[in-house]
């Protein structure tokens, strides 16, 4: 894959938790650092900073505007790349 759109809010295993296991190398992912943006309805301060402290590598929040994700996608696939 290029990129992973990681919802947050999900059953289960929240997205955090997903990205720490996508980022283990022990878990036998094929590509570990595959770029990861976070798809949230969480916009409040701090949020953005958590997403990414957790190992996502963008963040764009609910309602999702085409241009928004797609700017996220280039900016991730930009520093993959760079």
């Amino acid at each position: 894959f290029d990129v992973v759109l990681m919802d947050v809010q999900m059953p289960v295993m929240d997205g955090y938790e997903a990205v720490r296991r996508l980022r283990a190398a022990e878990n036998g992912v094929l590509d570990p650092q595959v770029p990861v943006v976070a798809l949230t309805a969480h916009a409040m301060a701090g949020d953005r900073e958590r997403c990414l402290d957790a190992g996502m590598d963008g963040y764009v929040a609910k309602p999702i505007r085409a241009q928004q994700i797609f700017e996220a996608i280039d900016l991730v696939l930009a520093r993959r790349s760079g």
